[in-house]
């Protein structure tokens, strides 16, 4: 906080009003947004000179090629802090998550803020042939210079040890090597002085008085051009129909074709190389979705595996992979494997709701599931405790700021959860308006896991405390989670906690999220 204070009064003169800490990426930077009398700026804190370097000096040649991206203005002597310019809190992926229709098609808002994200993506990725400046533009580049077969095996091995290994997948190393050497051999086959962004994504892309900026170009470098098409158009969690994709892709050409008059690419043309980048681009996605998810045990992550399969399947049946027959075989065992996994998740919902049925002696819904009244086809018995439906269960969500809930029922007791020890979205401008009910706020909160683990050891708590009191016959308990407003976290938590006690109970339980007026009987 010192140094970028003393950063800032070297900048303008004066001692900054506030300095609030942002949320972070998926590297250990760290962001703050740094509040004067009439301006506000981004403070980043680097672990990497050279990361760094990267940056600051990518951000300047940008700015000479009239790019939209943040200026750096300030730098420290050490190279470690440095001020840029505040390009907002609404990323192209909030606006994305707002605009979706139930059905998941994207409204008119969100297809335009697509197009014109890119359209600009030529711009950068030809700024060294146009600016002629190729012979140095990539000389700052961190960790390396292109990508090159060092860093495409890095990413397929990846592939191979964070995802196959810990999936348990069986699989020939020496067959599986010589087909990547193979991919290596082909993804590398055209060369070319353009930009690679690298991490080209929706939460790269900020989106200030309607236009869009774009940020984290640090781990750039010389590459194909087809590389940030299938990185951005293929991100599992934007869920991008192919009629949205093949609209995009022609916005791109477009915009290739005008801005680049010696350039005249075509859809046929263009296609059949971008798949194969498709296909390297899901590979290298499954590899961190297996180390963040299926090893860190971060749910946003491992919830996204079954939609990166989804696109791998896509890419087989288009025969990218018959160029390689042994990653086909790998890629099909996957398919399968993953076709397993979600019918058994279907069939664990299906037995967990005939056991809530059951539960409240569901008559209309037993028939309809074809199961005799009375019976269930699950194992182990229940008490008589376990059947009856006496315990009821008030779950409230509240602010620490208006005071815990009274217990009304006199019986006292019960739990009280403090969730104010994860990252709260009211910070930003974006979420303040939406509640814990909100997707936005939803998929914030999940992101980086920290709610996800906080909620285990709730769930673990109240589900031997409600079990017990069924057992003993008592006809009450109150769970109660608080926060600073009541708005986002503890109304995240109420409403999990609350609808994970009906769906293993079957009880019948009483939500309030006090502070937003809402109230909700699971009966």
């Amino acid at each position: 906080m010192e140094r970028i204070a003393q950063l800032y009064k070297e900048l303008t003169g004066r001692e900054p009003q506030r300095i609030t800490p942002l949320a972070g990426a998926g590297s250990n930077r760290q962001y703050f947004r740094v509040k004067g009398e009439d301006e506000s700026l981004i403070a980043v804190i680097g672990t990497n000179q050279e990361e760094n370097e990267a940056f600051i000096d990518l951000s300047k040649r940008f700015k000479q090629g009239n790019l939209p991206v943040p200026a750096v203005l300030a730098v420290s002597d050490d190279r470690m802090v440095y001020l840029q310019e505040d390009c907002g809190d609404l990323s192209l992926y909030a606006l994305l998550a707002q605009h979706r229709q139930e059905d998941g098609t994207l409204d008119k808002v969100a297809l335009d803020a697509l197009k014109a994200t890119i359209r600009e993506l030529p711009r950068f990725q030809f700024l060294p042939i146009v600016s002629q400046t190729a012979s140095e533009f990539f000389t700052h580049c961190f960790p390396q210079q292109e990508m090159d077969r060092t860093s495409v095996m890095f990413d397929l091995n990846y592939f191979k040890y964070c995802f196959l290994k810990l999936k348990g997948v069986e699989f020939n190393e020496f067959k599986l090597q010589q087909d990547f050497e193979q991919l290596a051999d082909d993804l590398l086959m055209e060369q070319a002085d353009t930009f690679l962004y690298r991490d080209f994504q929706s939460r790269n892309i900020m989106l200030k008085d309607g236009k869009p900026y774009f940020i984290d170009f640090q781990g750039g470098r010389r590459g194909p051009i087809y590389y940030d098409v299938a990185s951005f158009l293929w991100q599992s969690s934007a869920k991008f129909s192919d009629e949205v994709r093949n609209l995009l892709i022609e916005e791109y050409l477009q915009a290739l074709n005008s801005q680049l008059s010696t350039f005249n690419s075509q859809l046929s043309t263009f296609q059949p190389r971008l798949h194969l980048f498709v296909l390297f681009r899901i590979l290298q996605v499954l590899g961190a979705y297996g180390y963040r998810g299926l090893w860190e045990k971060k749910a946003y992550f491992t919830n996204s595996i079954p939609l990166a399969i989804s696109n791998l399947q896509k890419e087989v049946s288009l025969g990218i992979c018959d160029a390689y027959p042994y990653l086909k075989d790998v890629a099909q065992s996957l398919i399968v494997l993953n076709e397993k996994e979600e019918k058994s998740r279907a069939e664990e919902a299906v037995k967990k709701a005939k056991v809530a049925a059951y539960l409240q002696n569901d008559t209309t819904y037993l028939q309809s599931a074809n199961t005799p009244h009375g019976t269930l086809p699950i194992t182990g018995e229940m008490s008589n405790g376990q059947r009856g439906l006496s315990l009821v269960v008030n779950v409230y969500s509240f602010s620490f700021k208006k005071g815990i809930p009274a217990d009304e029922s006199g019986n006292g007791g019960g739990y009280v959860f403090d969730c104010r020890s994860t990252h709260n979205p009211g910070r930003y401008d974006e979420y303040k308006p939406l509640t814990g009910l909100d997707k936005p706020v939803i998929d914030f909160l999940e992101a980086d896991g920290e709610i996800l683990t906080f909620l285990e050891s709730v769930y673990r708590l109240v589900d031997f405390h409600v079990a017990r009191f069924q057992e003993r016959g008592f006809t009450h308990l109150q769970i109660s989670f608080g926060c600073t407003g009541g708005r986002h976290r503890s109304v995240y938590c109420a409403q999990h906690v609350a609808e994970h006690i009906h769906e293993k109970f079957g009880v019948e339980v009483h939500i309030c999220h006090r502070e937003q007026n809402i109230t909700e009987v699971l009966k």
